[in-house]
C-alpha cells in the first residue's frame, strides 16, 4: 500500500527542510517519530524486515522515522544495506531522520553528509555541534535536507557538560541560541531536546521559538509526556517530532501503540492550547 501511496504523492523538493517538516506535521496530524533501534538480540527476522515491518504498520500514525545508524554500522556491509533499503522505505508525506549523531569538520563533515544525504537518502541527521559552525555547514548545504542538533540530551549525564556556564548561561541554551540566531540562515536546522529535562525544554523553546525539536526520552527512559508537549510546542501548536523506540517497535501491536502515542500527543497538545 505504502509503494502504491508513494507513486502517487508529490513533494516539493525546493522547499526548506524545516518548511516540509511543518507542512509534514500538518497534513499528517502526528508529531510521532518513530524510533528504529533494532536490537539484534530482541529480533526473530532479518533487522530489513523487521523495519520495513514497523513502517509498514506504523507509518498512518506517525510524520518521521529515526533509524539508528549504530545498529545498521554494527552488521558490517549487510547492516548498511540495510539502512539504505529502509529509509527509501519512506511512506507518502513522511519523512526519514537519520540518527547518526556526526561531528566533525572539513573534507571529513562533507563526506558524512555525502553519506547521510547523497548515498543513503535520508532527509535530516542528528550532528554534534561542539565543534562549530563551520563542521555544521556540509550538512546545512542543502536546504531540504536538515540537521538536529544535539543540545539538551535525555541521558542521565547530559548535565555533566551541557549545564557548563557560558557567559552566564547553560551551554546548552548558547547552543541554542546560536541555532537560532546565527546557524539557521537555510531553515534546515533543528534541536534534539531529551522530554526527560522538560525545565531545559521550555528554556530552550524560549531561546528558539521558531525551531523544530527531535524530542526523545518518552517512553522506557520515562520522560512526562504532557510536560514535554506543554514546554516544547510552537506557537503553531507543532514543532516537535516526539520520539519514541522500544515502546513502539517492540509492542505486540506496533500500530496500535503508534496511535495510543499520537492521540496521546494530541491530548496534551490540546490542553496546553
Amino acid at each position: 500500500m505504502i509503494r502504491e501511496l508513494a507513486e502517487t504523492a508529490t513533494e516539493t523538493r525546493l522547499d526548506a527542510f524545516n518548511r516540509r517538516l511543518d507542512q509534514a506535521m500538518d497534513r499528517s496530524g502526528s508529531l510521532v517519530c518513530v524510533g528504529l533501534d533494532p536490537h539484534p538480540d530482541r529480533l526473530e527476522e532479518p533487522m530489513v524486515d523487521f523495519c520495513r515491518r514497523i513502517i509498514d504498520a506504523t507509518w498512518e500514525a506517525a510524520v518521521a522515522y529515526k533509524p539508528n545508524s549504530a545498529f545498521f554500522e554494527a552488521a558490517g556491509p549487510s547492516g548498511m544495506a540495510d539502512l539504505k533499503t529502509i529509509l527509501a522505505h519512506r511512506p507518502p508525506g513522511r519523512l526519514m531522520v537519520l540518527d547518526a549523531k556526526r561531528g566533525d569538520i572539513g573534507s571529513t563533515a562533507k563526506a558524512y553528509a555525502r553519506a547521510a544525504f547523497g548515498v543513503l537518502g535520508a532527509d535530516a541527521i542528528t550532528a554534534s555541534p561542539y565543534l562549530g559552525g563551520d563542521s555544521l555547514a556540509p550538512f546545512l548545504a542543502d536546504p531540504t535536507r536538515g540537521a538536529f542538533l544535539l543540545c539538551h540530551t535525555s541521558n542521565p549525564g547530559a548535565g555533566d557538560l551541557q549545564h557548563l556556564d557560558v557567559g552566564g548561561r547553560p551551554l546548552y541554551l548558547e547552543v541554542a541560541r546560536l541555532a537560532a540566531q546565527a546557524w539557521n540562515g537555510a531553515d534546515n536546522l533543528g534541536l534534539v531536546v531529551g522530554a526527560t529535562y522538560p525545565e531545559a525544554l521550555e528554556a530552550v523553546r524560549a531561546m528558539a521559538p521558531r525551531l523544530p525539536f527531535l524530542v526523545p526520552g518518552i517512553g522506557a527512559q520515562g520522560g512526562d509526556l504532557e510536560a514535554s508537549v506543554r514546554a516544547g510546542i510552537d506557537a503553531a501548536g507543532r514543532g516537535m517530532l516526539i520520539s519514541s523506540s522500544r515502546e513502539i517497535i517492540f509492542a505486540g501491536d506496533p500500530g496500535e501503540a503508534a496511535r495510543r502515542l499520537r492521540d496521546a500527543i494530541d491530548t496534551a497538545r490540546s490542553r496546553a492550547s
